[in-house]
């Protein structure tokens, strides 16, 4: 079976801007989307991650490598601050190899970002 290279979107939100609080709302993230997308960690080729200006605490990629993603490349920046944003929100864009066609990539949005994307089906 043949694979192309897929971009896969998400993001979820914290309740206050703390380490452990982080790992575990990251860590949840990228399950999820290696989930409800049926992937192995084999198929991951980068992970870049956006965080908003009132998160501090720490890089969500220090969640990721902490998860077991710390041979997956991983970047982090900031978020564009736009009034009436999102709140503490953690963005990621990663990028695998996936046999499925683009239409059938299913991005995830948790906790307060669900309503960033609310064209997307559960």
């Amino acid at each position: 079976m043949s694979t192309a290279v897929r971009a896969i979107r998400g993001a979820t939100t914290l309740d206050l801007d703390d380490e452990e609080h982080m790992v575990e709302r990251v860590r949840e993230l990228l399950a999820s989307i290696l989930e409800r997308n049926n992937l192995d960690h084999d198929a991951l080729i980068s992970i870049l991650f956006t965080a908003t200006d009132d998160i501090n605490s720490a890089f969500p990629a220090l969640a990721a490598r902490r998860a077991g993603f710390g041979d997956i490349p991983l970047i982090c920046a900031r978020e564009l601050e736009i009034d009436g944003g999102t709140p503490k929100c953690v963005r990621v864009m990663m990028h695998v190899n996936s046999p499925v066609e683009r239409s059938e990539i299913r991005h995830v949005y948790l906790e307060g970002a669900r309503g960033l994307r609310d064209d997307l089906p559960e």
